[in-house]
């Protein structure tokens, strides 16, 4: 027959071994995101483990999904100097050399280089 370990007593424990243990109140949701898709846990109990130092977060629970991410458009600012810069060094007008740069993010040479092609 297995004895189970009082609450207190386990506390103690994991601290004479360098370990502190704490849980982190009010999650809604947790997300776990890569490249390709978001894992969302909803309602989840979250505790956080000190262990000599470093933290480890422990995540229990709660209703589990997936969904793709949603890519948001950034808005890169380009300057007229860029533009004109642009439409002078490729002879082309002041709407394409504007397209290239949005295209290219930005980029002066990469945009010269669209125009070019």
């Amino acid at each position: 027959m297995q004895r189970r370990m009082n609450p207190r007593d386990a506390k103690r424990m994991m601290q004479r071994m360098g370990m502190n243990m704490e849980g982190v109140e009010d999650v809604e949701e947790v997300i776990i995101r890569t490249p390709t898709k978001e894992i969302v846990i909803e309602a989840p109990e979250v505790a956080i483990v000190n262990v000599q130092g470093q933290k480890i977060f422990q995540v229990a629970g709660g209703k589990i999904s997936e969904r793709i991410p949603e890519r948001k458009a950034t808005a890169t600012k380009i300057s007229e100097e860029d533009v004109q810069l642009v439409a002078q060094q490729t002879g082309k007008s002041i709407e394409q050399a504007r397209q290239a740069l949005q295209e290219s993010e930005g980029d002066l040479a990469k945009a010269i280089l669209l125009l070019q092609a």
